[in-house]
């Protein structure tokens, strides 16, 4: 399989893992509004629904299909032929199909929740991605709960679904499970053990349910992964999935990994917003890279050596996120250096002593209102000038 081996493929589930949050739920033109965002931002695949799940996801493919040109359009199924033969119909207009099909891999999932065994659950992944294979060339498959499935196991599934013609192997840490170590050496083990794994291209799906997901996803790339699912916000099933703009703002921060994506990082702001309007989800203030506090100074000690040279406390820049710009907020915590640098911005030029004096005002006004806007600043100084 021929492509560019430090490439890493972007693969959004914000329309099928993300819209599966309670509350969450989009309308068909919401969804093509979108899809047609993700296909600016530069994303490789879009996972457009689960079309046998109901009438309104299996049209939403349909129409994401028509309404984006450069994306593969994925569609979710079980290993079954009603949801594989949903997911080809869904898919006849896509310019660029996927299906996205698998079974659980992890004997608890094997014994509880299909009732079966190792040898039942491997034909039937073999057979789905064989019966797939049929209509569509592109076929991913997940070996759901492979963070918590025996490694042996886990490579001969992969092996076998490769052999069947899986174009794409998905290793989700299902219940975001794994420590990064555990998780990356997970994929090591596949990468070295399958003897057709450079046939494939091996992808991460992460959960957050321990705070893990973007460490876990990092940690699969970093040992041989290439293909990355997650969704904007870092928004999905339970405590969500990971989040995109995390992953690629980290490959571009750290260069020494030599891994790189497609992706337009400046429109990852305006992303976030659409996603979260449309979703009704607000973002959490101190969110990684999109939140409002991502590049808000407030500690004194902090804005005095950003002002002296943004490097200090900035690794990113906001205009590379699309970030309006730097805030330096003013709380009781800010030093001299930030009200000087604010004062500064109003126009108000002031020497050592006069700062020192407006400064004392400062506090004492800083202690009772939560955050000092221009208008206080203004007062602060006006009543100056009364005294």
């Amino acid at each position: 399989m021929l492509h560019d081996p430090n490439r890493v493929y972007i693969f959004d589930t914000t329309l099928r893992d993300g819209e599966q949050v309670p509350g969450c739920q989009l309308t068909t033109p919401e969804k093509i509004e979108i899809a047609r965002e993700l296909e600016a931002l530069g994303v490789d695949v879009i996972e457009a629904g689960f079309p046998i799940s109901s009438p309104g996801d299996f049209q939403s493919v349909v129409e994401i299909s028509k309404a984006v040109k450069e994306p593969t359009v994925c569609a979710l199924t079980r290993a079954n032929k009603g949801d594989i033969d949903a997911a080809v119909e869904s898919l006849k207009y896509a310019k660029r199909p996927r299906i996205h099909t698998g079974i659980g891999s992890s004997d608890m999932h094997i014994k509880h929740k299909f009732n079966s065994t190792r040898e039942e659950i491997l034909e039937r992944a073999v057979e789905a991605v064989k019966y797939a294979k049929k209509s569509v060339e592109d076929i991913e498959f997940y070996a759901e709960d492979a963070g918590r499935a025996d490694i042996e196991y886990l490579a001969k599934m992969v092996e076998a679904v490769i052999a069947a013609g899986a174009t794409v192997v998905n290793i989700p840490d299902t219940n975001g499970y794994c420590l990064p170590d555990q998780y990356g050496s997970k994929i090591r083990f596949l990468k070295e053990n399958v003897r057709n794994i450079d046939q494939a291209i091996i992808s991460v799906h992460c959960h957050n349910d321990l705070g893990l997901a973007t460490a876990n996803s990092i940690a699969g790339l970093q040992n041989g992964a290439r293909q990355i699912e997650g969704t904007i916000n870092g928004i999905g099933e339970r405590a969500g999935n990971t989040s995109i703009e995390e992953v690629v703002m980290i490959l571009k921060t750290h260069q020494t990994l030599g891994l790189h994506t497609n992706i337009n990082s400046t429109k990852f702001y305006e992303m976030s917003r659409m996603v979260s309007t449309q979703m009704r989800m607000p973002v959490q203030p101190n969110k990684a890279i999109v939140g409002a506090n991502a590049f808000a100074h407030s500690s004194g000690i902090h804005q005095d050596g950003f002002l002296k040279m943004r490097e200090n406390y900035e690794i990113i820049r906001p205009e590379d996120v699309g970030f309006p710009s730097a805030s330096i907020v003013l709380t009781a915590r800010s030093g001299r250096h930030a009200l000087k640098f604010h004062l500064e911005r109003l126009g108000f030029q002031l020497d050592k002593e006069e700062l020192a004096d407006v400064y004392k005002n400062f506090l004492t006004l800083a202690d009772s209102k939560l955050d000092i806007n221009d208008t206080d600043l203004q007062g602060l100084m006006a009543y100056r000038l009364v005294k």
